[in-house]
């Protein structure tokens, strides 16, 4: 198949590319720089100009290709509201150009909706909310209605891997600047994880069955205690790993309290049948334990 992916540089993007690539698949990668047409072109990958913003490109992308997959996100969480709804006009152009034709587009999104229990691939999407606005699933459910193939990849908190950018560099630079490691309470929050490498198979894997079934979880980890993952950076930046309150904690981690709070355990059993996915790479504790991961 020839495959328009988006955000095709980015942290999953780059990896589904790889992933896409040596499985035999042709890849129309979506990027706005020079330094991402050499990355594309270095991939095997032919190149596609344009922005998230520009959704004529992205129409555009869409109609040279067999399928789209959508990993692009603007993660400013300092304009989370307004990339947002960026990322949610982006997935309507990108529907309304293979609404009816019967090409699929499987759209990145975060976990489901499962209140005091371990979520499933039966759970709803994430209501969207002011401290929560992101509306991705949502938008691809509402495609359905009309005549897209659509579907998801829900992807857990941590997607893991050296050369990180995400959530867990953001805890490590709150050590390093404030001196302690924290978790919230007894820090028996959990955190399902997945190795990047681990969540590209699965967007290869859902893509190859015309994204039917989903949505699919790239869940490698049920979930992660959060103290255990403070505990591992502690020991590496020798700095305590110390409990805070619901109060100090907002204080301490700021907008990414939330985050910090989640207790979202996921089992992605279905998923795993469904496209006979097995994680091959290092669980999340592992991976961090690693000088990669404190610019060592």
């Amino acid at each position: 198949m020839r495959i328009f992916v988006t955000g095709a540089t980015g942290w999953v993007g780059s990896a589904v590319v790889d992933e896409l690539i040596a499985a035999g698949h042709k890849v129309l990668g979506l990027t706005r720089s020079d330094k991402g047409v050499d990355q594309l072109a270095a991939a095997g990958a032919e190149v596609h100009h344009g922005t998230l913003d520009d959704l004529g490109s992205l129409k555009s992308g869409a109609a040279k290709a067999d399928a789209v997959i959508h990993t692009a996100f603007n993660h400013d969480f300092s304009k989370f509201a307004e990339n947002c709804a960026a990322d949610r006009r982006a997935i309507e152009a990108l529907g309304e150009t293979l609404q009816g034709s019967g090409r699929p587009l499987l759209v990145t999104a975060g976990l489901g909706f499962a209140p005091g229990r371990v979520g499933t691939e039966k759970d709803p999407p994430m209501p969207t909310s002011e401290t929560y606005p992101r509306a991705s699933e949502i938008t691809a459910v509402s495609l359905v209605a009309r005549g897209v193939r659509a579907s998801t990849v829900r992807l857990p908190p941590s997607v893991h891997g050296h050369g990180d950018h995400g959530f867990v560099p953001i805890l490590i630079d709150l050590a390093r600047r404030k001196g302690v490691s924290a978790y919230i309470g007894e820090g028996q929050n959990r955190w399902p994880a997945v190795h990047r490498l681990d969540a590209a198979r699965v967007y290869r894997l859902a893509i190859e069955r015309g994204a039917v079934g989903g949505p699919f979880l790239a869940v490698a980890e049920e979930g992660v205690p959060f103290r255990q993952i403070a505990e591992v950076i502690g020991r590496r930046l020798d700095v305590p790993a110390v409990s805070l309150s619901r109060e100090e904690a907002a204080e301490h981690f700021g907008w990414f309290g939330m985050f910090a709070g989640f207790d979202v355990p996921t089992s992605s059993e279905h998923t795993r049948a469904l496209l006979g996915w097995q994680p091959q790479q290092p669980g999340l504790l592992a991976d961090i334990d690693h000088p990669a991961y404190f610019g060592g």
